[in-house]
Protein backbone atom coordinates (compact mmCIF):
# COMPACT_ATOMS: atom_id res chain seq x y z
CA UNK A 1 0.00 0.00 0.00
CA UNK A 2 1.07 3.53 -0.81
CA UNK A 3 2.54 5.49 2.06
CA UNK A 4 -0.23 8.56 0.66
CA UNK A 5 -3.37 5.91 0.99
CA UNK A 6 -1.66 4.46 4.37
CA UNK A 7 -1.48 8.07 6.12
CA UNK A 8 -4.81 8.74 4.70
CA UNK A 9 -6.65 5.72 6.49
CA UNK A 10 -5.18 6.49 9.80
CA UNK A 11 -6.54 10.18 9.59
CA UNK A 12 -9.98 9.02 9.07
CA UNK A 13 -9.22 6.23 11.79
CA UNK A 14 -8.37 9.27 14.34
CA UNK A 15 -10.99 11.44 13.37
CA UNK A 16 -13.76 8.98 12.87
CA UNK A 17 -13.73 6.09 15.56
CA UNK A 18 -13.56 8.73 18.76
CA UNK A 19 -16.97 9.28 17.40
CA UNK A 20 -18.14 5.43 17.17
CA UNK A 21 -16.50 4.64 20.51
CA UNK A 22 -18.09 7.34 22.11
CA UNK A 23 -21.43 5.69 21.50
CA UNK A 24 -20.61 2.18 20.62
CA UNK A 25 -21.38 0.20 24.38
CA UNK A 26 -23.69 3.14 25.66
CA UNK A 27 -26.80 1.19 25.35
CA UNK A 28 -25.62 -1.90 27.24
CA UNK A 29 -23.64 -0.04 30.24
CA UNK A 30 -26.60 -0.60 32.22
CA UNK A 31 -29.82 -2.88 32.35
CA UNK A 32 -31.26 -5.98 34.32
CA UNK A 33 -28.99 -8.59 32.63
CA UNK A 34 -26.13 -7.54 33.57
CA UNK A 35 -23.86 -10.59 32.31
CA UNK A 36 -25.85 -10.71 28.65
CA UNK A 37 -24.77 -7.14 28.69
CA UNK A 38 -20.78 -7.76 29.40
CA UNK A 39 -20.91 -10.02 26.98
CA UNK A 40 -22.06 -7.84 24.68
CA UNK A 41 -19.73 -5.10 25.30
CA UNK A 42 -16.75 -8.09 25.85
CA UNK A 43 -16.95 -8.42 21.54
CA UNK A 44 -17.89 -4.74 20.83
CA UNK A 45 -14.76 -3.72 22.91
CA UNK A 46 -12.37 -6.42 21.35
CA UNK A 47 -10.91 -4.38 18.20
CA UNK A 48 -10.31 -4.06 14.81
CA UNK A 49 -10.51 -1.61 12.59
CA UNK A 50 -14.48 -0.85 12.69
CA UNK A 51 -14.21 -1.04 8.31
CA UNK A 52 -18.21 -1.36 8.19
CA UNK A 53 -18.74 2.07 10.26
CA UNK A 54 -15.76 3.97 8.99
CA UNK A 55 -16.93 3.33 5.21
CA UNK A 56 -21.09 4.30 6.24
CA UNK A 57 -19.16 7.68 7.56
CA UNK A 58 -16.95 8.51 4.09
CA UNK A 59 -19.59 7.41 2.01
CA UNK A 60 -21.38 10.05 4.27
CA UNK A 61 -18.83 12.91 2.99
CA UNK A 62 -18.09 11.93 -0.21
CA UNK A 63 -21.61 12.69 -1.49
CA UNK A 64 -21.22 16.21 0.96
CA UNK A 65 -22.69 14.89 3.97
CA UNK A 66 -21.85 14.88 7.34
CA UNK A 67 -20.39 12.30 9.15
CA UNK A 68 -22.70 12.80 12.09
CA UNK A 69 -25.79 12.41 9.31
CA UNK A 70 -24.49 8.91 9.20
CA UNK A 71 -24.34 8.09 12.78
CA UNK A 72 -27.15 5.92 13.73
CA UNK A 73 -26.24 3.53 10.37
CA UNK A 74 -22.46 3.40 11.38
CA UNK A 75 -23.53 2.23 14.79
CA UNK A 76 -26.17 -0.44 13.29
CA UNK A 77 -23.54 -1.99 11.09
CA UNK A 78 -20.99 -2.43 13.88
CA UNK A 79 -24.03 -3.95 16.02
CA UNK A 80 -24.52 -6.15 12.91
CA UNK A 81 -20.95 -7.23 11.93
CA UNK A 82 -20.43 -7.93 15.69
CA UNK A 83 -23.46 -10.49 16.32
CA UNK A 84 -22.68 -11.92 12.74
CA UNK A 85 -18.70 -12.73 14.18
CA UNK A 86 -19.73 -13.82 17.59
CA UNK A 87 -22.33 -16.16 15.85
CA UNK A 88 -20.05 -17.55 13.03
CA UNK A 89 -17.28 -18.60 16.31
CA UNK A 90 -20.29 -21.11 17.77
CA UNK A 91 -18.98 -24.86 17.72
CA UNK A 92 -22.16 -25.34 15.07
CA UNK A 93 -20.67 -22.60 12.50
CA UNK A 94 -17.01 -22.18 12.33
CA UNK A 95 -15.45 -24.09 16.13
CA UNK A 96 -13.04 -20.96 16.70
CA UNK A 97 -11.31 -19.99 19.71
CA UNK A 98 -9.80 -17.25 19.04
CA UNK A 99 -11.13 -13.93 17.78
CA UNK A 100 -8.83 -10.95 17.27
CA UNK A 101 -6.28 -12.25 19.55
CA UNK A 102 -8.74 -13.26 22.36
CA UNK A 103 -10.86 -15.87 23.34
CA UNK A 104 -14.31 -15.60 21.55
CA UNK A 105 -16.92 -14.65 23.36
CA UNK A 106 -18.71 -17.94 23.57
CA UNK A 107 -14.95 -19.34 24.94
CA UNK A 108 -15.71 -16.99 27.72
CA UNK A 109 -19.66 -16.08 28.57
CA UNK A 110 -20.67 -19.88 27.86
CA UNK A 111 -22.74 -20.91 24.21
CA UNK A 112 -26.04 -19.70 25.51
CA UNK A 113 -25.17 -16.46 26.68
CA UNK A 114 -22.83 -15.80 22.86
CA UNK A 115 -26.04 -16.62 21.19
CA UNK A 116 -27.96 -13.77 23.24
CA UNK A 117 -25.13 -11.77 23.03
CA UNK A 118 -25.67 -11.70 19.08
CA UNK A 119 -29.61 -11.78 19.37
CA UNK A 120 -29.37 -8.66 21.29
CA UNK A 121 -26.38 -6.96 19.18
CA UNK A 122 -28.78 -7.55 15.86
CA UNK A 123 -31.90 -6.28 17.65
CA UNK A 124 -30.20 -2.77 18.93
CA UNK A 125 -28.82 -2.37 15.58
CA UNK A 126 -32.52 -1.32 14.47
CA UNK A 127 -33.43 0.28 17.53
CA UNK A 128 -30.63 2.80 17.21
CA UNK A 129 -31.72 3.32 13.55
CA UNK A 130 -35.16 3.71 14.36
CA UNK A 131 -34.04 6.67 17.18
CA UNK A 132 -31.36 8.47 14.81
CA UNK A 133 -31.92 11.92 14.22
CA UNK A 134 -32.83 13.30 10.95
CA UNK A 135 -35.85 12.62 8.20
CA UNK A 136 -38.35 9.45 9.12
CA UNK A 137 -37.97 8.57 5.22
CA UNK A 138 -34.32 8.78 5.36
CA UNK A 139 -34.19 6.36 8.00
CA UNK A 140 -36.46 3.87 7.04
CA UNK A 141 -34.52 3.64 3.56
CA UNK A 142 -31.44 2.75 5.52
CA UNK A 143 -33.55 0.06 7.93
CA UNK A 144 -34.64 -1.38 4.62
CA UNK A 145 -31.00 -1.17 3.19
CA UNK A 146 -29.51 -2.66 6.59
CA UNK A 147 -32.22 -5.44 7.18
CA UNK A 148 -31.89 -6.51 3.31
CA UNK A 149 -28.41 -6.89 3.64
CA UNK A 150 -28.21 -8.90 7.21
CA UNK A 151 -30.93 -10.80 6.46
CA UNK A 152 -31.77 -14.08 4.81
CA UNK A 153 -31.22 -12.75 0.86
CA UNK A 154 -27.84 -11.57 2.37
CA UNK A 155 -25.08 -12.13 4.92
CA UNK A 156 -27.30 -15.42 6.88
CA UNK A 157 -27.99 -16.72 3.61
CA UNK A 158 -24.30 -16.37 2.28
CA UNK A 159 -23.82 -18.42 5.66
CA UNK A 160 -26.06 -21.08 5.22
CA UNK A 161 -24.62 -21.54 1.22
CA UNK A 162 -20.85 -21.47 3.15
CA UNK A 163 -22.02 -24.39 5.67
CA UNK A 164 -23.54 -26.24 2.94
CA UNK A 165 -20.35 -25.94 0.72
CA UNK A 166 -18.41 -27.59 3.10
CA UNK A 167 -20.51 -30.83 2.15
CA UNK A 168 -20.23 -30.38 -1.33
CA UNK A 169 -18.25 -32.56 -3.57
CA UNK A 170 -17.36 -29.52 -6.17
CA UNK A 171 -18.64 -25.73 -6.45
CA UNK A 172 -16.99 -23.50 -9.06
CA UNK A 173 -16.30 -19.77 -8.89
CA UNK A 174 -19.54 -18.75 -9.65
CA UNK A 175 -20.98 -20.44 -6.68
CA UNK A 176 -18.09 -19.25 -4.75
CA UNK A 177 -18.49 -15.63 -5.64
CA UNK A 178 -22.54 -15.71 -5.00
CA UNK A 179 -21.79 -17.01 -1.64
CA UNK A 180 -19.17 -14.21 -1.11
CA UNK A 181 -21.61 -11.48 -2.58
CA UNK A 182 -23.88 -12.49 0.05
CA UNK A 183 -21.90 -13.32 3.42
CA UNK A 184 -19.50 -10.73 3.24
CA UNK A 185 -20.06 -8.30 0.59
CA UNK A 186 -24.12 -7.67 1.49
CA UNK A 187 -22.99 -5.81 4.54
CA UNK A 188 -19.39 -3.82 3.01
CA UNK A 189 -22.14 -2.66 0.37
CA UNK A 190 -24.53 -1.82 2.45
CA UNK A 191 -22.72 0.26 4.51
CA UNK A 192 -21.70 2.29 1.23
CA UNK A 193 -25.89 2.57 0.40
CA UNK A 194 -26.24 3.49 3.51
CA UNK A 195 -23.72 6.21 4.63
CA UNK A 196 -25.23 7.58 0.85
CA UNK A 197 -28.58 7.59 1.35
CA UNK A 198 -27.81 9.05 5.32
CA UNK A 199 -25.44 12.01 3.90
CA UNK A 200 -27.86 12.97 1.31
CA UNK A 201 -27.13 11.59 -1.75
CA UNK A 202 -28.49 11.69 -5.04
CA UNK A 203 -29.36 8.55 -7.28
CA UNK A 204 -26.35 8.71 -9.46
CA UNK A 205 -24.04 9.09 -6.50
CA UNK A 206 -25.95 6.44 -4.67
CA UNK A 207 -25.76 4.12 -7.61
CA UNK A 208 -21.69 4.66 -7.69
CA UNK A 209 -21.00 3.93 -3.78
CA UNK A 210 -23.55 0.71 -4.18
CA UNK A 211 -21.48 -0.93 -7.05
CA UNK A 212 -18.11 0.75 -4.91
CA UNK A 213 -19.13 -1.50 -2.05
CA UNK A 214 -20.03 -4.64 -4.55
CA UNK A 215 -16.16 -4.55 -5.86
CA UNK A 216 -14.42 -3.99 -2.16
CA UNK A 217 -16.66 -6.24 -1.00
CA UNK A 218 -15.02 -9.22 -3.77
CA UNK A 219 -11.64 -7.39 -3.12
CA UNK A 220 -12.14 -7.83 0.61
CA UNK A 221 -13.35 -11.39 0.94
CA UNK A 222 -10.53 -12.72 -1.84
CA UNK A 223 -7.35 -11.65 0.61
CA UNK A 224 -9.35 -12.80 3.71
CA UNK A 225 -9.16 -16.25 1.70
CA UNK A 226 -5.56 -15.12 0.54
CA UNK A 227 -4.75 -14.36 4.39
CA UNK A 228 -6.09 -17.91 5.80
CA UNK A 229 -3.89 -19.63 3.05
CA UNK A 230 -0.79 -17.48 3.54
CA UNK A 231 -0.50 -15.49 7.61
CA UNK A 232 0.24 -17.01 10.88
CA UNK A 233 -2.06 -17.28 13.45
CA UNK A 234 -0.10 -14.16 15.05
CA UNK A 235 -0.64 -12.21 12.13
CA UNK A 236 -4.37 -13.10 12.15
CA UNK A 237 -5.53 -12.53 15.98
CA UNK A 238 -7.14 -16.00 14.95
CA UNK A 239 -6.90 -19.68 13.71
CA UNK A 240 -4.94 -19.72 9.98
CA UNK A 241 -5.44 -22.08 7.58
CA UNK A 242 -9.26 -23.04 9.01
CA UNK A 243 -11.13 -22.57 5.57
CA UNK A 244 -9.03 -25.30 4.20
CA UNK A 245 -8.99 -26.79 6.99
CA UNK A 246 -13.24 -27.50 7.12
CA UNK A 247 -13.02 -28.48 3.75
CA UNK A 248 -13.98 -24.95 1.77
CA UNK A 249 -13.62 -23.98 -1.45
CA UNK A 250 -11.57 -20.34 -1.81
CA UNK A 251 -10.27 -18.24 -4.54
CA UNK A 252 -6.71 -19.60 -3.92
CA UNK A 253 -8.05 -23.27 -4.29
CA UNK A 254 -9.59 -22.77 -7.13
CA UNK A 255 -7.48 -20.09 -8.57
CA UNK A 256 -3.95 -20.52 -7.20
CA UNK A 257 -2.64 -17.93 -5.10
CA UNK A 258 -1.57 -15.79 -7.87
CA UNK A 259 -4.40 -16.32 -9.87
CA UNK A 260 -5.82 -14.58 -6.38
CA UNK A 261 -4.01 -12.13 -5.90
CA UNK A 262 -5.00 -11.04 -9.70
CA UNK A 263 -8.33 -11.36 -9.10
CA UNK A 264 -7.84 -8.99 -6.09
CA UNK A 265 -5.93 -6.15 -8.06
CA UNK A 266 -8.71 -6.45 -11.13
CA UNK A 267 -11.43 -5.80 -7.90
CA UNK A 268 -9.79 -3.20 -6.42
CA UNK A 269 -9.37 -0.93 -9.84
CA UNK A 270 -13.20 -1.93 -10.37
CA UNK A 271 -13.87 -0.24 -7.14
CA UNK A 272 -11.84 2.51 -7.44
CA UNK A 273 -13.58 3.22 -11.17
CA UNK A 274 -16.45 3.46 -9.64
CA UNK A 275 -15.96 6.31 -7.18
CA UNK A 276 -15.39 8.66 -10.51
CA UNK A 277 -17.62 10.69 -10.37
CA UNK A 278 -18.14 11.58 -6.48
CA UNK A 279 -17.00 15.11 -5.12
CA UNK A 280 -15.04 13.66 -2.13
CA UNK A 281 -13.84 10.25 -3.28
CA UNK A 282 -10.49 10.91 -1.71
CA UNK A 283 -10.64 8.49 1.68
CA UNK A 284 -12.68 5.94 -0.26
CA UNK A 285 -9.80 5.57 -2.73
CA UNK A 286 -7.22 5.23 -0.16
CA UNK A 287 -9.30 2.71 1.69
CA UNK A 288 -9.88 0.48 -1.50
CA UNK A 289 -6.55 0.03 -1.56
CA UNK A 290 -5.61 -0.33 2.31
CA UNK A 291 -8.54 -3.22 2.03
CA UNK A 292 -6.77 -4.89 -0.62
CA UNK A 293 -3.34 -5.06 0.97
CA UNK A 294 -4.26 -5.36 4.39
CA UNK A 295 -1.81 -7.78 6.46
CA UNK A 296 1.11 -7.27 3.90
Amino acid sequence: MSGGAASRVQADLARLLPLLDARLTAPFQAGEARRLAEAMRYSLEAGGKRVRPVLCLLAAEAVGGQAEEALSGALALEYVHTYSLIHDDLPAMDDDDLRRGRPTNHKVFGEGHAILAGDGLLTAAFGVLAAGPGDPATRLEATSLLAEAAGWRGMVGGQALDLEGETLEHYDLDHLRLIHRLKTGALLRAALEMGAVLGGAGPAERQALRAYGEAIGLAFQIQDDILDATATEADLGKRAGKDAGRGKITYPSLLGLDGARRALEEATETALCRLASLPNRTSLEAWARYLAQRGK
